[in-house]
């Protein structure tokens, strides 16, 4: 099939924009039989020397699956490489700074790598092994190539059944210490007898074909640490026994040990209680004992609150720990309140939404490891109010590779990359597109490169979608008709409802981007579908598809709130629709709360909240949130029990509860409009492009009180909620409101009483508003 014009363009932006690079000069190498296998693993050495060693070297390396690299003896990277997937048939290439490693006469580069050798949720295999590296020493190019030295470290073995479910690209590790290398990275061990790496060609060459650039941080790594509960070490072992090591807190770690045998042969297993992460198991370890004293740490990362050792009899346990890897962004947000329940709610969705968080958002680190998009939309969006300004990578990251990852139809499909996996799902693809998603991303960070590279693709996919004379969306079942978890969804109400969503995303990418004649088709399209599904679907009781069957559905209702689509004469009627219905799965639940904030049901919202988030939330084993809505529950449907789609509610909390929201892309403009209800004091902070923003209120019987932190560069809007009339407004010792009137003030200027608040514009400064209620 031929392709279009925009096609083409659209393939060599992309290839810009998802940092492609020229000129390479190294060749991929791999191992002499060139025959790969899953789960293999091999080492590679190349000894050299430097006169004057410069002080900035930059590395590039990249590898089918992942790598660990020492310098002279000396660990460099924990874990590097990315999964493959940022187009269908490209590979990740990381740049690593090397030049402080680097010694004057002998030097040794050692490289570990793991081929993972099967597709997965989260990457595609390219069905070969092999390794690039190159890096400029001033002197010469260093570069691998068939001078290197390499052997199948034949130590490596898969673990026995149950193995990993296919979804999971990793298999489950299992260490033969009777044929470990020993310190093969070293300087001084021998490699003689190792064989000449062989050379396949140089880059780009296939399966790996283009190399783009590493988008995110190295790891986060803890280097190793002990367990939050301290065990008496050293201890012999008299009888085979468990010994359960517990975590600060769900986390993902590759676990260590440290033990002395006076036999051989005898197995010490390592898995976490997340095995069976919502039904099918995940991965383990196995390490195979050999004698005397010995150390070893299993590189495939897994997670848990627990890590549970079984130590097999007359081994002697001299040490147990762990390392804590992740990606590298701090928790910079923050929310705290007189509510205990939405304290922990927030920091539950925190920890839930760090947890999913690695190669790509994911929905949960075990059962699958897959960027579902409706997933990375929640998650995303949590981000922007919870951790600093390197969590946007991940998403720029997840936005290119979903575009490219485009089929010849235009349609999307998610999870990508993906090598096992193909199906779209409408719903969430239009979620991902849209006003949640790729424009919540320029929204809050002004990266209009970015959506200037991706517009293309987002209006090629709006384009699939077909709407009848009267504007009504055309159900699309595409490879999979999802909506929601659970029962009662009227998906063709849904799927109108986020067509419209995804359109108001597009019109403003596109008004952004200057393309008018975009604007005017979106704008034509959003009337109609309005207009359709109020004069159709309404039925003076809520909204409902005419060929839908079943209970009302929530879902459905707040999107056409927080689209825009319902007006505000409908809320009455909608307010009893959510105190009546409750359908939506903790992921969808999300729109449902955010919709009885905007309609001013804030102490309801948070009376729901409680209510179905309350178990979850309130058990004492579980630091995360899970994917359903509680665990042995009849009704919960299976899932996992640390699940990122369910953390909505730190979202809410931030943006609506305490206030803090973009106006203009970049926060150029934005507010600090809160909505307490009746709570009685809360305070967030958000680390923005511009800088951190704060929000802290409390809501007396006779006043409000409400400071504000706005950064530089930026011009804000402070709204003081009017749940009655105030005697008084003070900002700071100056009066700037009295007698239903606003004074003159170089500090603030009012702006307008909407409804809900009394606004006021503010410059970048620290402000203290003192309002007395009447």
């Amino acid at each position: 099939m031929k392709k279009t014009v925009t096609q083409i363009l659209l393939f060599f932006v992309l290839l810009q924009g998802a940092y492609s690079q020229q000129n390479w000069q190294a060749y991929w190498i791999t191992h002499k039989d060139s025959i790969s296998q899953t789960n293999s693993w091999y080492c590679f050495r190349k000894d050299f020397k430097l006169d004057n060693p410069p002080s900035s070297v930059l590395a590039k390396i990249a590898i089918d699956t992942k790598y660990w690299l020492w310098i002279n003896g000396e660990l460099v990277v924990f874990e590097g490489g990315l999964k493959r997937g940022p187009s269908p048939t490209g590979t990740y290439f990381d740049e690593v700074q090397i030049g402080k490693y680097l010694v004057e006469g002998s030097n040794t580069i050692a490289i570990l790598g793991w081929y993972m050798g099967k597709d997965g949720f989260s990457h595609v295999d390219s069905g070969r092994f092999g390794l690039y590296f190159e890096a400029d020493l001033s002197e010469n190019l260093l570069i691998s190539d068939g001078s290197w030295k390499y052997i199948a470290h034949p130590a490596y073995e898969t673990c026995p059944p149950p193995l990993a479910n296919y979804r999971l690209s990793e298999s489950s590790i299992r260490f033969d210490a009777r044929n470990d290398l020993g310190e093969w990275y070293q300087p001084a061990y021998a490699i003689s007898s190792w064989s000449n790496a062989i050379e396949l060609g140089e880059a780009p060459l296939e399966p790996w074909n283009d190399l783009h650039r590493r988008p995110i941080p190295q790891w986060k790594n803890s280097g190793i640490i002990a367990y939050k509960n301290q065990h008496e070490f050293p201890l012999l072992v008299k009888n085979d026994t468990t010994i359960i090591c517990e975590l600060p807190s769900n986390i993902q770690i590759t676990p260590y040990l440290k033990v002395e045998a006076d036999t051989e042969g005898e197995i010490i297993e390592m898995k976490t209680e997340t095995f069976y992460g919502g039904g099918p198991p995940n991965i383990y370890a196995q390490y195979v004992i050999k004698k005397g004293v010995q150390e070893y740490e299993s590189f495939g990362w897994m997670n848990g609150h627990n890590v549970i050792y079984k130590i097999p009899a007359g081994v002697k346990i001299i040490d147990l720990k762990y390392r804590e890897t992740g990606y590298d962004t701090e928790f910079s947000g923050s929310f705290t309140s007189s509510n205990e329940f939405l304290n922990k709610i927030w920091q539950k969705s925190l920890r839930t939404l760090y947890l999913t968080m690695r190669d790509t958002y994911m929905d949960c680190p075990d059962r699958e490891r897959a960027q579902w998009w409706g997933d990375v939309v929640n998650e995303s969006g949590e981000a922007f109010f919870a951790l600093d300004t390197a969590s946007h990578l991940l998403q720029k990251k997840g936005m290119y590779e979903l575009i490219s990852w485009q089929k010849q139809d235009s349609t999307l499909f998610s999870p990508i990359p993906a090598g096992n996996w193909d199906k779209e799902l409408p719903i969430q693809m239009l979620t991902s597109v849209g006003y949640y998603g790729f424009y919540n991303y320029y929204l809050n960070t002004g990266d209009l490169a970015t959506i200037s590279d991706l517009y293309p693709g987002v209006k090629k996919y709006l384009g699939v979608w077909k709407q009848d004379a009267d504007g009504a969306v055309l159900l699309r079942e595409g490879g999979w008709l999802w909506g929601d978890w659970g029962e009662n969804k009227d998906l063709q109400l849904l799927t109108n409802g986020f067509y419209y969503l995804a359109l108001k995303g597009a019109l403003k990418m596109a008004e952004a981007l200057g393309i008018c004649d975009d604007v005017t088709l979106y704008e034509t399209k959003m009337k109609l579908l309005k207009d359709n599904f109020n004069s159709r679907y309404w039925t003076g009781s809520g909204y409902r598809h005419p060929d839908y069957k079943g209970e009302t559905d929530d879902r459905s209702q707040a999107v056409a709130v927080v689209s825009g689509i319902a007006e505000a004469d409908k809320y009455p009627v909608l307010f009893e629709v959510f105190k009546r219905e409750e359908h939506a799965s903790p992921y969808m639940e999300k729109y449902v709360l955010e919709a009885l904030f905007q309609m001013g049901m804030v102490d309801y919202a948070l009376e729901r909240m409680e209510k179905r988030f309350g178990p979850m939330v309130e058990n004492p084993d579980y630091d995360t949130l899970f994917e359903g809505w509680n665990i042995g529950d009849p009704a919960y449907g299976g899932g996992t029990t640390n699940h990122a789609w369910s953390g909505g509610a730190l979202t809410i909390l931030s943006q609506y509860l305490c206030g803090i929201s973009p106006l203009e892309p970049g926060y150029k403009n934005f507010q600090i409009v809160p909505n307490p209800g009746s709570v009685q004091l809360a305070s967030a902070e958000a680390t923005t492009v511009k800088g951190l923003v704060k929000s802290n209120f409390e809501n007396k019987e006779h006043e409000f009180l409400l400071e504000v932190s706005i950064p530089k560069g930026t011009d804000a809007v402070v709204g003081i909620p009017f749940e009655r009339d105030y005697t008084e407004i003070k900002l700071g010792n100056k009066t700037i409101w009295k007698s239903g009137k606003p004074r003159k003030s170089n500090k603030a200027r009012f702006v307008e009483k909407n409804g809900s608040h009394l606004l006021f514009e503010v410059k970048p400064g620290n402000y203290r508003f003192t309002a007395i209620k009447i």
